[in-house]
């Protein structure tokens, strides 16, 4: 059995997608476990992982999402185990989840030092399991650049199980290739390969945001795994809406009001991919009709137009176990931009 611990730098790096990328790409029989967890959910009076809940989905792992993780909270892991117990509750952990497994991923949080205190950082994990280790970095070549030189003045790198980085998010990466690489070359750190950004990940779809935003769904519920590229924001006069090109543009989710009934309707003959009611409003019967007729989901909330915007902007973008066109576009990029020959354990 193999192991390996995915690391990153800072928050939102991609760690999860670079998971699915690499297993996606590999094929091979996979484990996961997370054992420091930090996207908790709540479900059936049980705690898990969001990451652990995806994988295992997407997987269809045998092993349960609430079984991949030691703990969740720092104040809890302090006094309920010393470094000795931790190691041990990993080696426990691994030994259930690795049975007949090819690879096992072990998903660090959301930086290289988050969960020091309790012994479950990636560094430490990756010693406690006698494991190898990558790390994701991510974001503009300057950036990119502090992050490698880091690790190679910081830690010492490359040394032990370490197998290298792994650029993610690149915004332009031809210039970050003639500009950046030669420089990270220098350092003599193993560069797995370099992601470019896909507009097309940041997506999320209705359902998604539904979720989040603790919608009721009004029509078209079986419509919820559509896209939205973008929000349009229908405050202003009906009239003005309809004349802007962005109106009309594919994938948009328009936040408007129950009671603006022209917008409304407007938005439902624009064949927008949702539309997001505000202020507990609820539309006339016959515009829910409508909505369903053209299987369009109405959904509900009770907060102000603009406080739903703020909280639209503040939603992390998560994959989602219906996302199969991104799930596929993830497994496309990595193959095609990451050096796969240098991951693959065989």
């Amino acid at each position: 059995m193999n192991k390996l611990v995915v690391a990153s730098m800072r928050q939102g790096a991609g760690k999860t997608s670079v998971i699915i990328g690499m297993a996606k790409a590999l094929g091979k029989k996979i484990g996961y476990m997370k054992p420091f967890g930090e996207r908790l959910l709540y479900r059936k009076k049980r705690l898990w992982d969001y990451d652990a809940a995806l994988i295992t989905s997407l997987f269809k792992l045998e092993e349960n999402p609430e079984d991949m993780s030691i703990g969740f909270h720092h104040a809890k892991l302090l006094y309920m185990l010393d470094e000795q117990a931790t190691r041990e509750k990993l080696g426990e952990l691994l030994t259930n989840i690795g049975e007949n497994k090819d690879l096992v991923f072990i998903e660090g949080g959301r930086d290289l030092s988050y969960g020091v205190s309790v012994h479950l950082d990636p560094l430490s994990v990756a010693a406690a399991l006698d494991a190898d280790w990558l790390v994701v970095v991510s974001g503009d070549g300057d950036l990119v650049l502090d992050d490698v030189t880091f690790l190679k003045k910081r830690l010492g790198l490359p040394a032990g199980r370490f197998r290298g980085v792994l650029i993610n998010n690149v915004p332009n990466i031809d210039d970050f290739r003639d500009t950046h690489l030669p420089k990270l070359a220098q350092l003599g750190i193993p560069i797995l390969g370099v992601i470019p950004y896909e507009k097309r990940l940041t997506y999320r779809t209705v359902g998604y945001l539904a979720d989040r935003l603790f919608a009721k769904v009004l029509s078209a519920e079986a419509n919820l795994n559509r896209v939205a590229r973008d929000i349009f924001i229908g405050s202003m006069s009906c009239d003005v809406a309809v004349r802007n090109p962005l109106f009309h543009e594919p994938g948009n989710l328009v936040l408007t009001t129950g009671d603006r009934s022209d917008m409304l309707l407007a938005a439902l003959d624009a064949h927008a991919a949702a539309v997001l009611l505000t202020n507990n409003i609820l539309p006339a019967p016959h515009l829910i009709s409508r909505a369903e007729e053209l299987g369009i989901p109405l959904l509900l909330v009770t907060a102000d137009t603009y406080d739903v915007a703020r909280q639209i902007d503040g939603i992390e973008t998560l994959t989602t176990r219906d996302d199969q066109e991104k799930i596929a576009l993830i497994e496309a990029v990595f193959r095609k931009h990451v050096d796969l020959a240098a991951l693959d354990f065989a």
